[in-house]
C-alpha cells in the first residue's frame, strides 16, 4: 500500500514539531526530554542538528541536577544561558562538562495536565547573548505545539534508551559525491578532504582521505565517522566535534591512528554540516601526549566539578556508577568503608549480595587482601587480570568472575576512610593515562565521601530531631475527619521548622495550628518543639481562650526567649457542635475553604506580626460557618511559593486543586494538592498540610 496520504504517528508528529521550533527560532539544534517521573530524570527522546553521539553525556539529566533543563522544570519557567561565561557563573558544574561556546535556551514542556519534560534550543556563536520578546514568543510557541502534540498523542510516550535523531533540512537519502570538477580540485589537494551532515554521517570522502584513514569509499560514506574510524571516536576527538557543533566555529585537534601515527584534524561546522581536513604530521610524540595530558584534565575537572555537588553517601556512590564507569569502561563497582577494623560496604554495582557479604568478612591484612594492602599503604593497586591478582594474593578467594581490579584507597587528611574497586569482566591493561587519572581522582573521591558522611551524621541527627518534635499521631476526634503531611525540602539537610497539630479542647471542640519558623537547620527544629509546645500549652490549660489570646500570650513567651528568628502562624479553633471555626494568623498564609458543589476559595484572614519579632499587637479574629463535607486547607508556604511565579496565582491554582479533589479520601486530595504544586517532586521549601472536614 503507498504511503501517501498517511497521517504521521505520534513520534513523527513529535519530530516535525521539534523541526518547526527549530527552524521557527533558528536554532542550529534543539532536543525534547522527557520527563521520567519514577526516575526523577529528563530523558533525550528526540533531537535534531547533530549527531546522538554528540550530547551523550547529557543524555540523561537528574531533575535535581544544577543544569539549564532540569532548573527549566523545576521551578516551571525559561532559562536562558546567553554566553560560556553565563553557564560557569550559573551552572558551574554545567560548564566544566560542557566547556562550548553556544547559546541555549531550556523551556518547560507544559501540558493540560501535567509537565511532560522540557524542550532545549542552542545556537551557534555569533547570535546575541542577550534575549528579546520575540525570540521568547518564538520558544514558548514551539513548546506548546510540542506539548500539544504529547497531550493529544492520548499516552505517555515510552523512555527511549538512546535519543531518536532526525534531519533539520530534508536531505538525499544516499550519500553522493559531488560534480567532477568540484571532486578533481579536492582531489588535487594534499590533505584529505571530508564532509559530514548535521547527524555526523559522511556525504562526501576524498581519495587521499580514504589512504590516510586506511579504508575504502564504501566503508566510510554514509556512516558516522567515528563508527567507520574507532580511533576517532576518542576523548579528545570527541570533545572536538562537540565543540565544533555547539559553537559554529572552527577547531581543530591531533588524533592518533594506530601504530603511532598522528594527524593533525580541523573542523569547518557551518549550518549544513561540517568540512573536515586531514593532514598527516609526524610520528606521535609531543602533539599527542600534549592531547592526552588535556584530555585527563578535562576528565579530572568534569569529575571534581560532579563531586562537589555530592550531598549524601549515596550521592557519591551513584556519581561513580554515572560518570567514572562509564569513563574507564568499568562494568562492577565497590564502595567500602573501613569501620571498627571491618570493610563495611556502602554501594556496590555489578556483584551479587552474597559476593559483597563475602567480602565484608575477609581480613584486613594488608599481605591478604589488595584492599587491606591500599588501606595499610596508601597505594593504588591494578591487575590486567586474574593471574596477576593471583600471583601478588595467592590468599585472596575468587569471589566472582571479574577478571581486571583497580584497588583504589580513599584517603582524606592523612587517613584511609575507605577503598574504591573498579572491575571488569575481561582482563583489561591499565594505561599509563588511566593510572595517572585515577590516582587523583580516588583523592577526589575520598574528599567528597568524607563531607557526604559527616552531612549523613548531621541529617540523621536532625530527621530524628524533627520526628520527635511533631506529633506521631493526630487525636481521633468524633465529628471530624482528619489528615496531615510534613515534606521536607528536596535541597538541604530535609529537615525545616515547618509543623502543624490537633489539640483536642473539649468534647466538640479542637484547635488546629499550623506554622513555620524561619529556617532549615536543627535550630528551626528545635525552636519548632517550643513553638507547638507553647501554643499546645496556652490552649490546653485556656480551652475557652479565644485564638486571639493564645497567639499573643505564646508571642509573649517566644519574646522571652529571643530567638532570633520569626515564626509564621494560622490558630483556627473548631467549634464542631456550631460549625463554625475561628482563625488568629501570625502573618500566616490564608487557609481555604471548599464547600461542596461551590468554588474553593481563600478565607480572608487578617494576619497580625510574626510571633517571636519582640513586637506585641492584637491579633484579629475571623469567623466563618464550616458545613458538614467541607474541607479546609491549612498549609505552608511551601505549597504555594514558586520562584518566578505570582503567589495569588499558585495559591488560586492550589484551590482549584481542592476543589477538583472533592470526594476523595483526604490523605487522597493532599496527593492531589501536592501533585499540583510539585509536579516533578522536587521542592526548594519543607511544605506542611492540614485538612480538616467536619462530619455530619
Amino acid at each position: 500500500m503507498s504511503g501517501r496520504g498517511r497521517q504521521p504517528d505520534a513520534a513523527g508528529l513529535l519530530d516535525e514539531a521539534l523541526v518547526r521550533a527549530v527552524h521557527r527560532t533558528g536554532a542550529s539544534g534543539g532536543s525534547v526530554y522527557l520527563l521520567d517521573q519514577e526516575e526523577q530524570t529528563l530523558v533525550t527522546a528526540v533531537m535534531c542538528g547533530g549527531p546522538a553521539e554528540v550530547t551523550e553525556p547529557w543524555w540523561r539529566l537528574a531533575v535535581s541536577r544544577q543544569s539549564p533543563a532540569p532548573q527549566a522544570v523545576r521551578e516551571d519557567r525559561l532559562v536562558w544561558v546567553g554566553s560560556q561565561e553565563d553557564m560557569a557563573r550559573q551552572y558551574p558544574r554545567s560548564a566544566a562538562t560542557f566547556p562550548h561556546r553556544t547559546t541555549m535556551a531550556c523551556v518547560p514542556l507544559r501540558g493540560v495536565h501535567h509537565c511532560w519534560g522540557a524542550l532545549s534550543l542552542s545556537w551557534h556563536v555569533g547570535r546575541s547573548s542577550q534575549i528579546t520578546r520575540r525570540d521568547r514568543g518564538q520558544i514558548f510557541f514551539g513548546a506548546r505545539r510540542i506539548a500539544r502534540v504529547l497531550d493529544e498523542a492520548g499516552h505517555r510516550p515510552e523512555i527511549p534508551d538512546r535519543p531518536r535523531v532526525v534531519p533539520v533540512h530534508l536531505a538525499a537519502t544516499e550519500p553522493v559525491q559531488p560534480a567532477l570538477a568540484a571532486a578533481d580540485l579536492v582531489e588535487r589537494l594534499p590533505e584529505g578532504v571530508l564532509a559530514m551532515d548535521r547527524t555526523g554521517r559522511v556525504t562526501f570522502v576524498s581519495n587521499t582521505a580514504v589512504d590516510l584513514l586506511g579504508r575504502t569509499h564504501e566503508q566510510v560514506l554514509g556512516r558516522l565517522l567515528w563508527e567507520a574510524v574507532p580511533w576517532l571516536g576518542t576523548g579528545a576527538c570527541m570533545e572536538t566535534y562537540r565543540a565544533a557543533w555547539f559553537s559554529g566555529e572552527p577547531v581543530a585537534c591531533t588524533a592518533e591512528r594506530p601504530p603511532g601515527r598522528s594527524f593533525d584534524i580541523r573542523l569547518y561546522p557551518d549550518g549544513s554540516g561540517i568540512s573536515v581536513l586531514l593532514t598527516p604530521g609526524r610520528a606521535a610524540g609531543a602533539a599527542t601526549e600534549a592531547a592526552a595530558a588535556a584530555g585527563r584534565i578535562h576528565q579530572l575537572m568534569h569529575l571534581a566539578a560532579a563531586l562537589t555537588e555530592t550531598v549524601s553517601v549515596q550521592d557519591v556512590v551513584d556519581l561513580i556508577e554515572e560518570l567514572v564507569l562509564p569513563t574507564f569502561g568499568a562494568d562492577g563497582l565497590i564502595m567500602a568503608t573501613a569501620e571498627a577494623g571491618r570493610l563495611v560496604s556502602i554501594g556496590s554495582l555489578g556483584y551479587d549480595r552474597e559476593v559483597i557479604d563475602r567480602l565484608e568478612g575477609l581480613p584486613m591484612d594488608a599481605d591478604v587482601t589488595p584492599v587491606g594492602h591500599a588501606l595499610a599503604t596508601g597505594a593504588p593497586s591494578f591487575f590486567a587480570n586474574r593471574a596477576e591478582l593471583s600471583h601478588g594474593y595467592p590468599g585472596t578467594p575468587q569471589l566472582s568472575d571479574k577478571q581486571a581490579w583497580a584497588f583504589l584507597p580513599l584517603i582524606t587528611s592523612g587517613r584511609p576512610i575507605g577503598c574504591c574497586v573498579l572491575a571488569y569482566s575481561r582482563p583489561h591493561d591499565f594505561s599509563v593515562d588511566e593510572r595517572a587519572t585515577l590516582t587523583p581522582l580516588a583523592s577526589l573521591i575520598a574528599q567528597a565521601l568524607d563531607r557526604a558522611r559527616l552531612y549523613d551524621a548531621k541529617h540523621d541527627l536532625a530527621h530524628a530531631l524533627q520526628k520527635r518534635l511533631l506529633p506521631h499521631a493526630l487525636p481521633t476526634v468524633a465529628g471530624l475527619n482528619v489528615a496531615a503531611r510534613y515534606l521536607p525540602t528536596s535541597h538541604g539537610l530535609d529537615i525545616g521548622g515547618d509543623f502543624y497539630d490537633l489539640v483536642r479542647l473539649t468534647d466538640t471542640s479542637v484547635a488546629a495550628v499550623i506554622g513555620d519558623v524561619q529556617g532549615h537547620d536543627v535550630t528551626a527544629a528545635a525552636l519548632m518543639g517550643q513553638v507547638r509546645t507553647a501554643i499546645h500549652s496556652h490552649a490546653v490549660s485556656g480551652a475557652g481562650a479565644s485564638p486571639d489570646k493564645v497567639l499573643g500570650r505564646t508571642n509573649r513567651d517566644l519574646t522571652d526567649l529571643d530567638p532570633g528568628r520569626f515564626i509564621t502562624c494560622l490558630y483556627a479553633h473548631v467549634d464542631l457542635a456550631d460549625r463554625q471555626v475561628t482563625f488568629a494568623s501570625a502573618g500566616h498564609p490564608p487557609p481555604l475553604l471548599h464547600r461542596p458543589g461551590h468554588r474553593a476559595t481563600t478565607v480572608e484572614v487578617d494576619p497580625g506580626p510574626p510571633l517571636g519579632i519582640g513586637f506585641e499587637a492584637p491579633y484579629a479574629v475571623t469567623t466563618l460557618s464550616v458545613p458538614a463535607g467541607a474541607v479546609l486547607a491549612l498549609y505552608t508556604d511551601g505549597l504555594v511559593e514558586t520562584p518566578g511565579t505570582d503567589i495569588d496565582e499558585t495559591t488560586a491554582d492550589i484551590a482549584r486543586a481542592l476543589a477538583d479533589s472533592s470526594g476523595l479520601p483526604l490523605h487522597d486530595i493532599i496527593d492531589s494538592l501536592v501533585r499540583r504544586a510539585c509536579p516533578t517532586g522536587q521542592h526548594a521549601d519543607d511544605i506542611a498540610l492540614l485538612l480538616l472536614q467536619p462530619t455530619a
